[in-house]
């Protein structure tokens, strides 16, 4: 018997042990990772492939030329991992998921001869790429012109094929006219040299920015999701971060196998590339064949011993069976006893903490829904603000105010300075629009988009908690009559503001309608760089998906007329209030006036277009007789009639203004009878406050002047 037993208890064992198996997925995985900064080993001979001018030189691999004895420019290097990476399995179409981080620096290097006004000429990029596996090289039909970063070559820079297929993350430090926008950018290339999302990364004149050329480390994080066939790109400068994404089934872009590296050029332009360190890694999660489907398992083949019966005695039945049944009732009694210890707890601590009334509304459905921003107890931020103090005031609005507080260092490690919004219990909104920041703007990462460190639903109130931006809200300086914004500085904003726009509507995993861009919204960092604030009208949608009915809302001059008259919110609504903030920022002067019932901002502004003196409508404070500022300013006013025209389909999108405001390119031939029809719409009224002064350090300004403006002109 005591064999029979042990014979059954056996073979239930191997029984669970075979079930497990057969549901566990299966997994193909790769992963490396090397500091070359750390190894006296050549990775280029142990793990790497390095051709062309790559080489190692002793704590980095230098992709391009570094030899003080000859010229840099006009050269090419490119590195790969020495064994193909799987990246998807043509048996079940699965396709891997990947991340992959490295270090890297592009360095102007002060031997090389510079210009005649002293500055480099830099030039061209480097990126990191996947592309077809080959033992003995990859991208060999690429050229080495510099313009294609390694990547190309003059016949295939547009439209890649067969072996040449590639999907790359450039860092991009030239600007090619024929396919680059922007003189320096982060870009996502699929077989083509002119990427399908990019993002700026900025000239040498932004005040306080750091960005490709800044002879910086930099760090880049690249991830692909097979799930959401989402690749995004984090680049961290030092502390300064940029992001870019793009939406791709890299299965129809590349082979199975694929080889993951580096590439850089040089052209006539020079400049050094070098990988300091790198990580990756790669899972390929196969499908498992369900059991139904699999051939049937042979016959077992009977048992040696001779009293092993196929039917078990009841004996044996009952010895297996009642210790199983023994342990199930008291994990099942264990298992109540527990939730009920704990709900005697959580009553407990909420009889002890009354003041803290921290059960939500529907807590459980809408915290599903968050995630990254923290939660914070109602006490934590009462303490933060000294209780809401007055004093503590930065602005309020119509659906609630805003607090300037520290988090004490046991709830915040940093101690840091934030801004505390706190609805109003009055507001019919402020649930709706609660949720829409927490669940929206919670989930964005970008560099001018205001970050959302934390949430608080309690039945005390509503509240958001921010980073603190030192400068408050851009409205406060357009109207600041002791100091001026000089055009540098407006100009730095006009992009960062297009830029999240253009991450908003094109570049995030999905399509998100701000519906509220004014300068009261617009937060101003201590080196004046701009932040887009208050999701509370946000909307998200499905890229290219048509808009959706809303309740009409927004602030008087400011919002779309369309949408007034459709109720439709779409992209071309956040461009019409883009254009009228940037007529706004260049001219100084508001949308409408309540001072001066007359002036309407559009059909001024439309008046001098259509007699050529558009440069007049310019702040007269900026006009400094600098001939290049000028042409900017003009460019700008231009671009904001352009995004106001009247019909939706008419006007750019926000990326294609964003290029003519940064580029060269002839501007766009408007309808000069349009300034007949530029009345600011009376029907246009908002329905909805604004904290003008909004996460400023300091105390109530002259900004709630602009606050009141905007308020008494909004329904509320």
């Amino acid at each position: 018997m005591a064999a029979a037993t042990s014979g059954l208890l056996a073979f239930l064992c191997l029984y669970c042990f075979f079930m497990l198996y057969i549901h566990a997925p299966c997994a193909s995985s790769t992963s490396f990772s090397f500091n070359f900064s750390d190894t006296s080993k050549d990775p280029c001979a142990n793990g790497l492939k390095c051709v062309g001018d790559a080489k190692f030189a002793g704590s980095v691999i230098d992709l391009t030329k570094n030899d003080r004895t000859l010229p840099i420019n006009s050269s090419l290097g490119r590195v790969w991992y020495g064994k193909p990476v799987l990246l998807w399995d043509a048996a079940t179409g699965e396709l891997a998921s990947f991340n992959t981080v490295f270090s890297f620096l592009i360095f102007q290097d002060p031997q090389y001869p510079k210009n005649q006004d002293g500055s480099f000429n830099a030039g061209d990029g480097m990126a990191f790429f996947l592309a077809s596996y080959s033992d003995s090289s990859v991208l060999s039909n690429s050229s080495g012109e510099g313009g294609n970063l390694g990547l190309f070559d003059t016949t295939n820079r547009f439209n890649a094929t067969g072996d040449g297929r590639v999907v790359a993350v450039e860092f991009d430090t030239f600007l090619n006219p024929q396919w680059d926008t922007t003189s320096q950018h982060v870009g996502i290339d699929i077989n083509s040299i002119k990427s399908v999302a990019s993002e700026y990364t900025d000239p040498h004149d932004s005040p306080g920015h750091k960005n490709l050329i800044s002879d910086l480390w930099m760090t880049a994080t690249v991830k692909y999701d097979n799930k959401t066939k989402l690749l995004t790109v984090d680049l961290d400068i030092q502390g300064y971060l940029y992001h870019v994404n793009h939406t791709a089934d890299l299965k129809l872009f590349l082979p199975e196998q694929v080889a993951v590296g580096f590439s850089a050029t040089t052209g006539s332009s020079a400049e050094l590339h070098r990988v300091q360190a790198w990580s990756f890694n790669s899972t390929l999660e196969k499908k498992v064949t369900p059991i139904g489907s699999m051939p049937p398992a042979p016959s077992p083949q009977p048992f040696a011993a001779p009293e092993i019966t196929s039917v078990p005695s009841p004996k044996l039945v009952l010895k297996v069976l009642v210790p199983a049944l023994a342990v199930s009732v008291c994990g099942i009694v264990g298992l109540l006893l527990w939730h009920k210890c704990r709900k005697n707890v959580k009553a407990n601590e909420a009889t002890n903490d009354s003041s803290e009334s921290d059960e939500q509304h529907g807590e459980a459905d809408f915290e599903r829904g968050v995630a990254g921003p923290r939660r914070y107890h109602y006490r934590e931020l009462a303490a933060a603000t000294g209780d809401f103090a007055e004093g503590n005031m930065l602005g309020r609005g119509g659906f609630g105010r805003v607090y300037k507080g520290c988090l004490p260092s046991d709830v915040d490690d940093d101690g840091r300075m934030v801004a505390i919004k706190k609805f109003s219990s009055e507001s019919s909104q402020s649930r709706k629009e609660f949720e829409a920041e927490v669940k929206i703007i919670g989930r964005l990462r970008h560099r001018n988009l205001v970050q959302l460190l934390g949430w608080c639903d309690s039945l005390k109130g509503l509240l958001l908690v921010y980073e603190l931006m030192p400068e408050g809200s851009l409205d406060r300086h357009i109207y600041n009559t002791e100091s001026v914004l000089t055009w540098a500085q407006r100009y730095n904003i006009i992009v960062g503001l297009g830029s999240a726009l253009r991450y908003l509507h094109r570049d995030w995993e999905q399509c998100v309608v701000h519906g509220d861009i004014k300068p009261s919204n617009i937060m101003l960092d201590s080196s004046y760089n701009c932040k887009l604030g208050d999701f509370g009208l946000a909307r998200l949608g499905d890229h290219g998906a048509g808009p959706k009915t809303t309740v009409v809302k927004g602030t008087m001059g400011y919002i779309d007329p369309e949408f007034v008259n459709t109720s439709r919110r779409c992209t071309q609504s956040d461009v019409y209030s883009f254009g009228i903030v940037l007529l706004e920022i260049v001219s100084g002067r508001p949308p409408v006036d309540r001072w001066d019932p007359s002036f309407m901002l559009m059909k001024w502004a439309w008046s001098l277009y259509s007699e050529g003196k558009i440069l007049d409508a310019a702040d007269a404070r900026l006009r400094m007789g600098d001939k290049a500022a000028e042409r900017q300013m003009e460019r700008a006013l231009v671009v904001g009639l352009w995004c106001t025209l009247r019909e939706p389909e008419h006007r750019p999108s926000v990326a294609d203004a964003l290029y003519i405001l940064q580029s060269e390119d002839k501007l766009p031939d408007l309808p000069l009878q349009m300034y007949m029809m530029a009345a600011a719409p009376s029907f246009a009224v908002g329905e909805r406050g604004a904290f003008s002064s909004s996460f400023s350090s300091g105390g109530r300004s002259s900004a709630t002047t602009g606050t009141t403006r905007s308020s008494e002109s909004s329904t509320n």
